[in-house]
Parts: structure tokens; C-alpha cells; sequence
């Protein structure tokens, strides 16, 4: 790097931190104590005049509350202001100057390491093969379920494990298929509305089973279930959709 451009980088830095640098050396008072003290009870002083111009206070009330705050405005303006304190402003001096050079001597030949970033072919391989481990767990998992009881409990956690994984894989219809299996098992309406949904999304719109595992979800779920706004939602859109709806469609509670 040019000594040069190094030398004009830190001026630059210098330059522009004058200002800063010179306010801060300046001798002086702290008057931060004193002035938000007054600023905050002349504005006390207006709200009670804007209550009583709106009838909100009294006129006796009135009196005595702006009584009040008079006298605590004469006492925030007799507050001592205390020094500055100069070791704060030299540790600001100090931080301003050294900031700068900090950041110039980053730049600075030999300095940096040199850390080569992972190609971006080396990353889309690992992702691969992170989905492809993925494939085989799900098939070995699939594999063991073909060869179980479906009604078995066993089998029934499976398939909850099944469908949970498919639907991170976004396939809403494997999804459907191994949660619809774990429904005969043992029906829960939670179940029952997620399978539903996923039954929804797959196909794009509402299915006639869909839609009767909304209604039963409705029916045998708990009345402050979170998905039941969702469930009648849903089947509004079976009504207006679906060929010779159930009268039920668009008035389960």
C-alpha cells in the first residue's frame, strides 16, 4: 500500500475528529443537571395550564399545583453545576485518536490474515449430501415402518416422526400420506387439522377429505384450539369450492 495514501488516511481521520478532539478541551460545566431539571417542570407548568383550559383541573387545584411547580423550578435553577470532568474528556481524546489509527493499521500490508473463503462448489456439495443423508434416513425409516403393525403405537410415533420430517422436505403430500396413517391409528384433532392442512397445500386447494377432517377436528377439538380459525377458514373455502358441500361446512362453531 502507498505510504502516501496512508499518510492522507490518517489525516482525513484526524481531520475530521477536530472538532470532537477541541470541544472536548475545552474547560467548562456540566449542565445537563440544571437545564433538563428546568425544562422538565416549565413543561409541567403548560400541562397544567392546558388542564385547566380544558376544565380538567380545578381552579383551587390549579393554584396549588402551579404553585408547586414554581417552586421547584427556582430550586432546579439555583442546582450547582459540577466541573467537567477532564479525565472523561481525555479518555475521549484518547478513543478518538486511536480509533482511527486502529482501523488505518488494519489496512496495512501483512496485517489481515489471510483466510481463503470456502468455494462456493465446496458448500453446494456439502448441501447435497446433507439431503441425501436426509433421503436415506427417511427410506430407512419408511422400511421399518412397512414391515409394523400400522395400528401399533409404535408404528403410530413413526409415522408422526414420518410426516414431521417430510414437511420439512416441503412434501405437504408425503406428509399428508404418513400422518393420515398415524390418524387410523388413534384420531387426535390436532392431528387431524395439520393433516389437513397439508392436504390443502398440496393439492392447492381444499379437498373433500380435507375438508371432512376439518369438520371432525372442529367437532372433537378443544374449543380454545389455535388452529380453529384456520379449520373454519378453510372450510368457507370448501363451501364455495368443493361440488354439493355439507350444510355444516359454513356453520361449524
Amino acid at each position: 500500500m502507498n505510504i502516501w495514501l496512508i499518510i492522507g488516511m490518517v489525516l482525513l481521520a484526524l481531520a475530521g475528529l477536530a472538532p470532537l478532539v477541541f470541544a472536548a478541551m475545552r474547560p467548562g460545566l456540566v449542565r445537563y443537571r440544571r437545564e433538563t431539571a428546568m425544562a422538565l417542570h416549565r413543561a409541567q407548568l403548560q400541562e397544567i395550564d392546558r388542564d385547566r383550559a380544558e376544565g380538567r383541573l380545578a381552579e383551587s387545584e390549579y393554584e396549588g399545583a402551579k404553585l408547586e411547580v414554581e417552586r421547584r423550578l427556582l430550586a432546579a435553577d439555583r442546582l450547582a453545576e459540577p466541573p467537567a470532568d477532564r479525565r472523561a474528556s481525555a479518555l475521549l481524546i484518547a478513543t478518538a485518536v486511536l480509533v482511527p489509527l486502529g482501523a488505518v493499521a488494519l489496512f496495512l500490508p501483512g496485517v489481515l490474515p489471510i483466510v481463503p473463503s470456502e468455494p462456493h462448489a465446496q458448500l453446494l456439495r456439502q448441501v447435497d449430501l446433507a439431503a441425501k443423508r436426509d433421503d436415506q434416513l427417511i427410506a430407512q425409516l419408511e422400511a421399518k415402518l412397512a414391515v409394523m403393525n400400522p395400528k401399533s403405537e409404535q408404528a403410530r410415533e413413526g409415522y408422526l416422526l414420518l410426516g414431521q420430517a417430510l414437511a420439512a422436505r416441503e412434501n405437504p403430500a408425503g406428509a399428508a400420506k404418513a400422518w393420515n396413517i398415524a390418524l387410523q391409528a388413534k384420531f387426535d384433532p390436532t392431528l387431524a387439522a395439520e393433516t389437513a392442512e397439508a392436504e390443502t397445500e398440496a393439492a392447492g386447494h381444499v379437498t373433500a377429505h380435507a375438508e371432512q377432517l376439518f369438520q371432525e377436528a372442529l367437532a372433537r377439538g378443544p374449543k380454545s384450539a389455535p388452529w380453529r380459525k384456520l379449520a373454519r377458514k378453510r372450510l368457507r373455502e370448501a363451501a364455495i369450492t368443493l361440488p354439493n358441500p355439507p350444510a355444516s361446512a359454513t356453520s361449524t362453531p
